[in-house]
């Protein structure tokens, strides 16, 4: 009963046994939940947001390294990451659906490829380069989306 509990957690509600691409399909569920169900924050909001998913991804790490001695490493069927990894995809950005589009896109393509140094990240033992290498690629996809904002903002 405790793996399944601690399966449906690290699967995020099992999209993560979905047959091909579960780590896209958690993505795009995770943000269009965000999207409808949380409101705009506030700044002090989104340091909140970054305290709780920081929590998170503590309290995590240790059911994700459990789950992987049965699942596989860093099997595909642990999409709790990708849940983890948008969240800073999107924070401190404006609440609108372009910018929601763009920070999806822009996270897979970086989980995807996993460039350096997020590439370097996945290495890490017991469960942290599962979560690492998804909030690198959020926060390198923050970072563009931060960037381009000031240079077109009417894209968004």
């Amino acid at each position: 009963m405790i793996k399944f509990f601690r399966n449906l957690l690290v699967s995020v509600g099992f999209i993560g046994y979905f047959p091909f691409a579960s780590g896209t399909i958690t993505s795009i569920f995770v943000a269009a939940l965000y999207f409808l169900l949380i409101p705009p924050l506030s700044t002090l909001g989104n340091f909140l947001l970054i305290a709780l998913v920081f929590v998170a991804a503590l309290i995590f790490v240790p059911i994700i390294k459990s789950a992987e001695k049965d699942l596989g490493h860093d099997s595909r069927k642990i999409t709790i990451d990708e849940l983890i990894g948008f969240f800073f995809a999107v924070m401190f950005l404006p609440h609108t659906l372009w910018v929601f589009v763009y920070a999806l896109i822009l996270f897979r393509v970086f989980d995807i490829l996993k460039p350096t140094p997020i590439n370097q990240l996945q290495k890490l033992p017991h469960g942290w380069g599962v979560l690492a290498d998804d909030i690198a690629a959020g926060i390198f996809s923050n970072i563009i989306i931060q960037i381009l904002l000031i240079i077109f903002p009417h894209f968004f």
